[in-house]
Formats: structure tokens, C-alpha cells, sequence
């Protein structure tokens, strides 16, 4: 007699992601789990499916995407501001400010987001000051930030708004860049940026909006084949992460995506059974203790041990002290969280690695046990951009897993070596990374990038700008990653971040039935068509979320 089955999918290409080429021809699925995977003679055979679905020859199977460190919300909140991301220029930049001052009444406050004056044409690699953006209105306060989310700059009306005039000074964390006379330009990083988050009524604070961008967000990640995201707060930003605001959307089941939240402020994390881990129906988690070092290259924020080679005045901003970074990691780490620490520039990744280890010899000296320690989730590395000899020597003997963000390259690479000079050698090292044995997880950063995993997949195997597949054979070949690796950092890698890997990532007998149905074979096409990948089913728990039909 058969076994009664929820769903049985059929095909040639079901790829589980358990090893290189592994492909199975069936995968069948009961109450949200996957209870068989194998040959389709033996499936038949076995089960009797509610629904039996034909994955076309064309098309193939593979465990849901994932992003692994993004900030949602923040994402949300861009939906209500101008978008200067795609500006090829300036000039363009400033038109979309000035065309939103048109339509908006004198005096409110108007905010851009995600412009990068690296892909300027028209004018030099410089954030643009408070002149630029009066030309756009100086009968609006103006805001824009920076892709990075590390800069900001204020035009001259909002810098009187907040009461920021001249000889200003932030304090420890951030800086406010002053003319030759001392009135500030309006450029502000890091924390100095927090003074407008705090100024500038969030749209979100009516839940109505909330929870309508929310939904509309959700549906777009669902449609790009994702079905996990590590969602990350900042609370100098104001980017608030609320376990509850994504319990209420499962409830009225509007939550197609297992959110795990990530926050920077010391949280109690509960303790699930054994039955709660094990409930594919269950999408909301908490998750890791954010901790940042310092900012990031693109806004010459990053923390480098030597000046900037393009600007010898800086060697970015450290955003905490040695001593304070080592006693928040360890206090975290005491409380029972999981310690994710952004850093970026090679000063940054050494303070990291220096909390990481003070944090260890703490626990050992306070009695944790080598098994305790062992069996404790990795301390997690964001971002994880520069790194020397010795640090990838010290890394390896730590517990670690590294949060990268491959699409970051794709712009980057046209800038890299003017910032850092010879550094650029010692940067993104996804190759050399894996080579060492660590396991990268792959991450947007959203909204510094978009979600959508194909971009990112595109720039850890070619390493050239998806524009014009610039530079020729990419930039550092040697560090390029093949597709397997770098769809593993978006699929398989990002559950061993939490401690999930036996639950999801892969298509295996007793994990969740997190699926993605795509429309080409990435693995057998030329590299660069991945970028043409469309999605045509995702599934969550063995049901459908979307379908492009």
C-alpha cells in the first residue's frame, strides 16, 4: 500500500546542493518537511501525492535562496524616499531631488537614498556637500544617504534644522566634515549621521504603512527564489527590527520568507524545544547580537591600519574602543547570544578578531569547557572585506563563519585599488577563504544592494562589472569562486550561521521543504547568464509562495 504524500516533485535537474552535481529525480513531501529523495521509479512506487509537480527538463530544483545579512526595515523605510540608486551622474541625482521639491511644500523635509557618487560620471569619486544638494532646494531640508548607509549629507537648511553650525563637533564614533572657515559641508559619518534618524519622522511608525511596504517587500523576495533572510537592526539608524511586527503578517499568513532578527541591542533569546526547532511552520526567530567596528569603504569609514591611498588625511573610523568592543563581545557571548561583528577594513577585522579572542579566554577562564565552547554557535564576521596573513592564520583557530556580500564587488572593483592601493591584493579573497576552510554565507546588505541573489551569485564566479563584463577575466581571477561555491553561499551555507544546517539548505530526507524552481540550468550555462535566471516556483514548508504563472 502506498504512503499518502502532500506534494511529489519529478524531474532530471533536482540538484539537493549536498555535494557538487548531486541530483536526485524525485522529491517527495509531507506536512512541510521533504520525506524522500531519489530516483522517480522508486517514488512512484512508494507514495500516492496530492499533487505531483514536473519539474521541464529546461528547468531545475534547488533549496530556497537566502540572504544572510540584510536590514529589511531600513529597506521598507527607502520605499518613501527618493531612490538615487542608478544615477549615472550627478546632475541626475540632483534633478530627482529637485523634482520631489517640486511637488512637496516648502519646509518639509525631503530624504534620498542610495546614492553612490562612485558611479558619477560627471564630476570626481566625492561626496557631494550642502551646495550640491541647495541647488536641488533651499527652501526644503534635504537628507541624502549614501548606498553604504555610512554617510549622509545635509543641505544647508536641514544643517540649521538641527542646530549643526559652525566649529560642530559629533564626538567620539562619527564625524562632521567642516569647511576651511569651520561651517560644516554637510557630509556626516558614521554615528554623527543619527542626529537626522532621530530628527526625521519615520513613515513607518503608522502601522498601516508598515505593514503594507512590509507585505509588498515580502512578496518581491519571495518572487526572487528567497525563502530565509537574516534581518538586521541598527539602532543609531533607527533601524528598528520587531520580532512581533513579523509574527502578526505569519498569523494572517502575508509571511512568505523565514525571517530570523538580528539585533544590536542585549536581548534575551528563548529557548525553543526540541518540537519548536523541528516545526517547518515556524518562520520567526531571533537571532545573532550585532556589533559594528567601523564603516566602510566607499565612504572611506572602513578602519586601515595605513591612510587611505586616495585621501592620506584618513585612516577611516574606528566606531568603538578596543577595550569596549572586547567587554560587548564577551558580555553578548555570556548572555547566551551569538556575536556578528561588522568589520570591513583590515583595522576593523583586527578588532574583531581581537574581541573574539579575549571573549574565548574569558569563557575558558570563567570554566566553559572546550565541548561547551565547540558546541556553541560560531561568532559570525560581516562583511569580512580586507584581511592579512596573519589575521586569516588567527581566524582559522577560531569558531567563525564569514558573512560576505559578493555583489559589493561588482561596483567596487572599479574603485578598489585607487582607495587602498596595494591593499586591494589582500580584499575580497573569497577563493583563499574557502581554501582556508571557512564557510562564506552570501548577503545583500540590503538596502545598500538589492536582495535579488543573482547579482551576487554573478559577482563571487566572474568578479566583473555585470554591465559591461569589465575587467576582462575579472578583477583578481584568482580569487573567483566556481558556481557550485558561490550558489552554495546562497543556499546551503547560510543555515550552518544559526545553527540550521541540519533543518534547511539542502534537499534531503527530514529538512524543510524550502524549494525554488528556476527557469535555466545555471550550471551548465555560460556564467553570466545566471543574471537572466528567472524564478518560476518558490516554496516554503512544501507550499507555493509564488509562481511567475
Amino acid at each position: 500500500m502506498k504512503t499518502s504524500i502532500d506534494k511529489l516533485f519529478l524531474g532530471k535537474n533536482i540538484y539537493t546542493m549536498v555535494a557538487e552535481d548531486d541530483k536526485v529525480e524525485a522529491i517527495g513531501v509531507k506536512d512541510g518537511k521533504i520525506v524522500f529523495a531519489g530516483a522517480k521509479a522508486e517514488a512512484e512506487e512508494k507514495f500516492e501525492a496530492a499533487e505531483v509537480i514536473e519539474v521541464a527538463d529546461d528547468q531545475i530544483m534547488l533549496p530556497g535562496f537566502g540572504d544572510s545579512h540584510l536590514h529589511f526595515y531600513a529597506y521598507c523605510q527607502t520605499l518613501t524616499t527618493v531612490d538615487l540608486a542608478g544615477c549615472k551622474t550627478k546632475a541626475e541625482a540632483l534633478k530627482r531631488l529637485a523634482d520631489k521639491a517640486k511637488e512637496t511644500p516648502e519646509g518639509m523635509w525631503i530624504k534620498g537614498s542610495n546614492f553612490d557618487q562612485s558611479k558619477w560620471t560627471d564630476c570626481e569619486d566625492q561626496i557631494p556637500t550642502r551646495h550640491d544638494l541647495d541647488q536641488a532646494s533651499d527652501k526644503h531640508p534635504i537628507v541624502i544617504k549614501r548606498c553604504c548607509l555610512h554617510t549622509l549629507v545635509a543641505n544647508t537648511m536641514a544643517l540649521e534644522k538641527a542646530g549643526i553650525g559652525k566649529g560642530y563637533v559629533f564626538g567620539v564614533g562619527g564625524t562632521a566634515e567642516l569647511e576651511e572657515d569651520g561651517t560644516p559641508n554637510g557630509i556626516m559619518r558614521e554615528q554623527a549621521s543619527k542626529v537626522y534618524d532621530e530628527l526625521i519622522p519615520d513613515p513607518l511608525t503608522d502601522p498601516a504603512v508598515k505593514k503594507d511596504l512590509m507585505v509588498k517587500a515580502l512578496k518581491d523576495v519571495s518572487s526572487k527564489g528567497v525563502t530565509m533572510l537574516h534581518t538586521y537592526a541598527a539602532e543609531i539608524w533607527k533601524y528598528t527590527e520587531d520580532f512581533d511586527d513579523y509574527q502578526a503578517l505569519d498569523d494572517e499568513g502575508l509571511l512568505p520568507v523565514r525571517m530570523t532578527i538580528c539585533l544590536d541591542e542585549m536581548f534575551d533569546k528563548p529557548e525553543l524545544t526540541a518540537e519548536q526547532l523541528a516545526d517547518p511552520e515556524r518562520k520567526v526567530q531571533m537571532g545573532t547580537f550585532k556589533i559594528f567596528t567601523d564603516g566602510s569603504l566607499g565612504s572611506r569609514s572602513a578602519a586601515l591600519m595605513e591612510p587611505y591611498s586616495d585621501d592620506p588625511s584618513t585612516c577611516g573610523i574606528m566606531v568603538i574602543a578596543q577595550d569596549d568592543l572586547n567587554e560587548k563581545t564577551w558580555k553578548a557571548y555570556e548572555h547566551g547570544l551569538q556575536p556578528a561583528t561588522h568589520c570591513i577594513g583590515d583595522a576593523g577585522m583586527e578588532a574583531a578578531i581581537q574581541a573574539i579572542e579575549y571573549t574565548l579566554a574569558k569563557a575558558r577562564e570563567s570554566g566553559m569547557s572546550e565541548e561547551e565552547i565547540a558546541g556553541r554557535l560560531p561568532f559570525r564576521l560581516i562583511h569580512a572585506q580586507m584581511v592579512n596573513e596573519d589575521q586569516i592564520a588567527r581566524l582559522k583557530k577560531l569558531p567563525v563563519i564569514l558573512d560576505i556580500q559578493p555583489v559589493f564587488l561588482n561596483t567596487d572593483l572599479h574603485w578598489v585599488e585607487e582607495r587602498i592601493g596595494e591593499r586591494a591584493k589582500m580584499s575580497y579573497l573569497w577563493r583563499r577563504y574557502i581554501d582556508e576552510g571557512f564557510i562564506l554565507t552570501g548577503g545583500s546588505d540590503c538596502p545598500v544592494e538589492g536582495y535579488d541573489p543573482r547579482p551576487g551569485i554573478y559577482g563571487a564566479v566572474l568578479r566583473q562589472d555585470p554591465a559591461d563584463g569589465k575587467p576582462e577575466g575579472g578583477w583578481l581571477p584568482d580569487q573567483k569562486v566556481s558556481m557550485y561555491e558561490a550558489v552554495c553561499m546562497y543556499t546551503k551555507n547560510i543555515p550552518y550561521a544559526n545553527g540550521e544546517q541540519d533543518r534547511m539548505g539542502t534537499l534531503e530526507v527530514g529538512k524543510f521543504a524550502d524549494m525554488v524552481i528556476l527557469d535555466r540550468n545555471i550550471f551548465t550555462r555560460p556564467a553570466e547568464d545566471v543574471l537572466n535566471m528567472q524564478v518560476e516556483k518558490t516554496y516554503l514548508a512544501g507550499k507555493e509562495v509564488y509562481s511567475a504563472k
